[in-house]
């Protein structure tokens, strides 16, 4: 069951656009199904958990987790903050209150993005972390290009 209703309109200012905010991110917030949308504040995090990505990254998201959640802070905190602050999104402010509030709880710490590239088994991550976050997002990308092309020439 779909619930689109929308509980807050976006608004407009010259090329500024903020997104409507449906029931069912509300929902998401307290409630949350599944990996993606628990850990959904660190900003691109994979979502079907099916995908050999998914196993790959996951370990990462974890780790961030860990290091980005305030030990006093409830989860479902941060996915309000980062939904009422940055509409779910990695680049858009809604609210900059808001928005400063999540990225000083959670340290600045961020998944930009993830995607493979030329090769299905060429991964590239991009993070917003420190040093640690940065040497396991590193080994990871070998790791799965290492893989990757163990099984290609297999073939």
């Amino acid at each position: 069951m779909k619930l689109h209703k929308v509980l807050f309109k976006g608004k407009k200012k010259g090329y500024v656009f903020t997104k409507n905010i449906t029931f069912d991110e509300v929902r998401a917030v307290f409630f949350p199904r599944g990996f993606h949308e628990k850990y959904k504040y660190l900003g691109s995090v994979p979502w079907n958990e099916d995908a050999e990505v998914f196993r790959a990254m996951e370990a990462l998201v974890l780790y961030m987790d860990s290091k980005a959640k305030p030990w006093w802070c409830p989860r479902w905190v941060l996915r309000f903050l980062h939904l009422f602050g940055n509409d779910n999104s990695i680049v858009r402010v809604r609210n900059v209150t808001l928005a400063n509030l999540s990225k000083k709880l959670t340290k600045g710490y961020m998944i930009v993005d993830y995607k493979t590239k030329w090769t299905d088994y060429d991964l590239r991550i991009s993070i917003l972390g420190n040093e640690d976050m940065w040497f396991l997002t590193n080994a990871i990308e070998r790791e799965f290009y290492a893989r990757g092309l163990r099984e290609s020439k297999k073939e």
